[in-house]
């Protein structure tokens, strides 16, 4: 039987790009096809007269080596003289940072659409700038930004996430207008063509979620062939942002385990069948299991390329023990 999977992940925000730089690295070592990577766009948004896709720009990023690894999102060698000059005509937001370098991405992006591309016509050009070694397509062509409801009003997630850092309690999220959104084009058939659907380790809620919501996605995610999620929870905390006040707002309790009900296993109508735990939480194994999902116990921490392949590869070898080789 041949060992060289298809392979889909489904991603967004820093650790969605981490996980797949991971994948990426895993399969060229293996020898097999390039991965198709679904990004969430739902932290979309307009802002001073450009188009930001923040998730997509994380992930197109982090393959090109041009992210900026110590400040966790944009360009390395970034500056920001352009934002200075906007915040000094009062235009934008004065908590939310556009680098020169970044604004250029944003740019083009915005003239492109403008022109009349879709999104996914423009992420396919953006990526044609780096080796990405990995295709990217964004979850739908539709604008379907994120709002997060409090009990202060309605704002959009980045102000949330950004401004407020998560700090006021959020009773909900909404993407407006994605009950009549599509899957882009590709999407239904890359997952319907995969021998494995990887689910990143990203926010559930506000990077994952949102991808799910895109009507005939969860369908086709039930014909896949198999369907493998890693935790972004270590030990009962966050990996990295404030995805535990997402899961509480969601009545989600921030543990390895309860990530995985949430999910469900596809044996029981939900979506995994197999959920790649860390080390810490190997005594919630039994628990992920009484679910229906298969519990797969490994080292998680992404802290650099070697640990990120580990990972992809820990991933990818739960799909291979569930239903013997790839075909």
């Amino acid at each position: 039987m041949a060992s060289s999977p298809r392979v889909v992940v489904l991603a967004g925000g820093v650790g969605g790009a981490k996980f797949t730089l991971g994948v990426r690295a895993a399969l060229a070592r293996m020898g097999a096809p390039e991965a198709t990577v679904i990004v969430n766009t739902g932290d979309d948004l307009w802002l001073s007269g450009v188009r930001l896709q923040p998730d997509i720009d994380s992930v197109l990023y982090a393959l090109a080596g041009q992210n900026d690894t110590e400040r966790g999102w944009g360009r390395a060698g970034d500056t920001e003289r352009v934002n200075a000059e906007l915040q000094a005509w009062g235009a934008g937001w004065p908590w939310f940072t556009l680098g020169d370098l970044d604004l250029g991405t944003h740019l083009a992006r915005t003239g492109w659409l403008r022109d009349g591309m879709s999104v996914t016509q423009v992420v396919h050009r953006l990526s044609q700038r780096w080796p990405l070694g990995v295709r990217m397509l964004p979850m739908t062509d539709s604008e379907v930004d994120t709002h997060v409801v409090t009990a202060e009003g309605r704002m959009h997630f980045q102000e949330w996430w950004t401004r407020h850092r998560a700090t006021i309690t959020p009773l909900a999220f909404e993407n407006p207008g994605i009950d009549q959104a599509q899957p882009a084009p590709g999407v239904r058939e890359a997952i319907a063509d995969a021998d494995i659907v990887l689910v990143a380790p990203s926010n559930p809620v506000v990077s994952i979620g949102p991808i799910l919501a895109v009507p005939g996605v969860r369908e086709a995610l039930r014909g896949a062939r198999r369907v493998v999620g890693v935790a972004g929870v270590i030990g009962g905390k966050v990996v990295r942002g404030m995805a535990d006040v997402c899961l509480t707002a969601i009545g989600v309790e921030t543990r390895s385990d309860a990530v995985a009900a949430h999910y469900g296993a596809r044996s029981a109508g939900g979506l995994l069948d197999a959920w790649v735990m860390a080390e810490e939480d190997a005594g919630l194994a039994p628990a992920v299991a009484a679910r229906g999902i298969h519990p797969v116990i490994a080292p998680l921490w992404m802290s650099d390329a070697d640990t990120s392949e580990a990972v992809a590869r820990a991933t990818l070898d739960a799909g291979t023990m569930m239903r013997g080789s790839f075909s």
